[in-house]
């Protein structure tokens, strides 16, 4: 391949030359090279870094916000964990209490059955007292009918009414004094 003229002069052998590179071809290309950095400096790397620091903090902020949400949700397992410890206890207190009170009520409703069941047999024996007093009244009636019965029948005449509640009287008393 023939070697061509350059327009700064001809083609050594030494340097750049020997290595096969044109020194105007790469005076251009570095200033080529230059535009481009400039321009993608200018209009592009600013708003990439610009981007990549937005992302950067927003990847910050939400590794902040997860390291955060774990704490918290680590304070919330504790605040839930005692909450649950609380209500337990304070079930088992209004489950005592509740036994409690149904005990009392129990211990009540035995005292109550039983002050019922004494003034159901005092009044019982009340009704008896009196149904016996009754009936003795009864008894005595007809046993002075009896009486004065018999005694017509022993005497064989009719004692008026007066005389017949004396006789019976006085038989009544002699017999309770006996």
């Amino acid at each position: 391949m023939p070697i061509m003229p350059n327009v700064f002069g001809d083609v050594s052998s030494s340097g750049l030359g020997a290595l096969g590179v044109n020194g105007g071809d790469f005076l251009i290309q570095i200033i080529s090279f230059l535009i481009v950095f400039l321009l993608l400096k200018k209009f592009a790397f600013k708003p990439i870094l610009k981007i990549m620091a937005e992302r950067r903090k927003l990847i910050d902020s939400g590794v902040k916000l997860g390291e955060e949400m774990k704490k918290k949700s680590v304070e919330l397992e504790a605040e839930i964990s005692a909450k649950l410890h609380e209500a337990r206890t304070e079930a088992d207190k209004i489950i005592n209490s509740a036994q409690q009170e149904s005990r009392e009520l129990v211990v009540s409703a035995e005292q109550n059955a039983k002050d019922k069941v004494e003034q159901i047999s005092l009044e019982a024996q009340g009704r008896i007292k009196r149904d016996t007093a009754q009936a003795r009244k009864q008894l005595e009636k007809e046993l002075v009918g009896l009486i004065s019965e018999a005694t017509e029948a022993i005497i064989d005449e009719k004692v008026d009414a007066k005389k017949d509640a004396e006789l019976i009287d006085k038989a009544l008393r002699q017999r309770k004094t006996a």
